[in-house]
């Protein structure tokens, strides 16, 4: 049986199905990329609100920017924009659902106008994003590229536009223009301080584009923080094969998620914002800084630090990786040893606690989280998650050695490019070829690697990381074998 509207009521005798009736949605929310990550996260908790009823004005309105998102536009088309999510726990226990919270979804290539339409509508009173860091057109420095050439062609033809700043820039212009009160962009992306970098990149376009827009903003537009955490692996047939086989069920792109939801967002809203607080893992804090950095020096760090040796030792997903006794212990002794002496006290958290449910979250036998995936652009996550503990724990002549480790070991794995098995490893970086060109000159100068500014700063100006780093990167070479090093 195929998903979509009309199957929905025979549906419901074989899983759970909404509750609410999705012609009365409106759609407070524009949601702009609509992957996995969000629809098992912000989508599931706009759908639990709508269960518990009286909240039909928060309905979500998909975007799709790209000319990428073509397919999954296509598959919402003939799903009515249904989807399943599955939810796999530890105990083996599966919770499978049709989520209906999102009730349209607009191409942006097919119809610009109508995606600035949607996102200026009166209804609508929450932007959000999950656009991935290279959405944002950041520079290395932190400030906004106003070279890229897609944005000159926006600063020049600002009724055709091509990026998130082109279409918010057209929306807000024309929620100005009538009158109506501004609207709360919300990033939702893994991004430290993530509401503000979206303010400031979009103030940077519109001072260059429309300055007197640029002061409205300024003035009117809330960009809330938050910091989101819940693993969400690729999709997979797997997935697909399930439902077809317990529930001859045909959905075209299902979402498998952990059981584990958290999101803490910065209470700060232009408009009217929806009580997601009333979900189980949400609530909104007047500083959510302490939260970010915790998830980030513990949860994305400890994903990296299991990924890369991982990777090396030939081990394919990270369920695997937090089984194997040797890695498990070198994790937990750079969190308690590494990340941990250098974080904020985070309200309502117990760390131990929460260090105890990660390596619980990763051991889960049924998310197979792919190790590839987690090495993925490790050239933007390294200097995020990794680095700033070195460079605060070399402040504090703190302990460096098993991030010291981790980075020799990254420096071998962009090198040589296989495991210690001989066998290639699937390396997606859009800094690959650079990182490789620095890696493979490391025999004759151990500080090759470090060379790369755009990810290590000026770390390699710092002796006392230096003096470790080839002591510890000269081993590796001579010995590559990980579990050598890690015991």
């Amino acid at each position: 049986m195929k998903l979509n509207q009309k199957n929905l009521a025979a549906l419901a005798e074989r899983l759970k199905v909404p509750n609410y009736n999705r012609e009365n949605l409106k759609s407070g929310i524009v949601h702009i990329g609509v992957g996995g990550f969000h629809r098992a996260h912000q989508a599931v908790v706009v759908q639990k609100l709508l269960e518990q009823g009286g909240n039909e004005d928060w309905g979500i309105c998909g975007i799709g920017l790209r000319e990428g998102d073509r397919h999954i536009a296509e598959v919402f088309k003939n799903q009515d924009c249904l989807y399943t999510l599955i939810t796999r726990h530890p105990d083996g226990k599966v919770e499978t659902e049709v989520m209906g919270q999102m009730w349209d979804f607009l191409l942006a290539p097919d119809n610009p106008q109508a995606v600035i339409d949607r996102m200026a509508h009166e209804d609508t009173k929450i932007l959000s994003l999950t656009i991935t860091e290279g959405g944002y057109n950041l520079r290395t420095d932190g400030e906004f590229d106003l070279d890229d050439p897609t944005i000159q062609h926006e600063l020049r033809n600002p009724n055709d536009p091509k990026t998130i700043y082109g279409y918010l820039s057209a929306a807000l212009r024309k929620r100005k223009n009538l009158g109506l009160a501004p609207l709360t962009v919300m990033s939702c992306d893994n991004i430290q301080h993530n509401g503000d970098v979206t303010r400031k990149m979009l103030l940077s376009f519109l001072s260059a584009q429309d300055p007197d827009l640029a002061l409205w903003v300024d003035k009117e537009v809330a960009f809330p923080n938050s910091m989101v955490d819940r693993i969400t692996p690729v999709t997979t047939a797997a997935e697909i094969d399930y439902l077809k086989q317990s529930f001859d069920l045909e959905d075209e792109w299902p979402v498998t998620c952990e059981p584990f939801l958290q999101w803490v967002i910065e209470d700060n809203f232009s408009n009217e914002r929806p009580e997601f607080n009333q979900v189980q893992g949400v609530q909104f804090v007047p500083n959510v800084t302490p939260y970010e950095k915790m998830k980030i020096r513990l949860l994305n760090a400890g994903h990296s630090v299991l990924g890369i040796f991982g990777a090396l030792m030939g081990i394919q997903t990270i369920d695997a990786c937090a089984e194997n006794n040797l890695l498990k212990g070198v994790l937990r002794k750079f969190w308690d040893t590494e990340a941990t002496p250098v974080l904020d006290a985070v309200e309502g958290i117990d760390l131990e606690v929460y260090k105890d449910s990660l390596l619980e979250r990763f051991a889960n036998p049924n998310i197979k989280d792919k190790v590839s995936r987690i090495c993925a652009e490790s050239s933007a996550k390294l200097p995020k998650f990794i680095i700033p503990t070195i460079e605060e724990n070399l402040k504090n002549e703190g302990n460096i050695e098993i991030s010291t480790l981790l980075i020799a070991a990254w420096c071998y794995y962009s090198d040589k490019q296989i495991d210690q098995n001989g066998q290639a490893l699937e390396i997606t970086d859009a800094m690959k070829d650079q990182l490789h060109q620095a890696a493979k000159n490391t025999t004759e100068d151990p500080l090759s690697f470090l060379q790369v500014q755009e990810v290590f700063g000026n770390l390699n100006q710092n002796s006392s990381f230096t003096e470790l780093y080839v002591e510890t990167v000269t081993r590796f070479y001579e010995n590559p074998d990980v579990t050598v090093h890690l015991k």
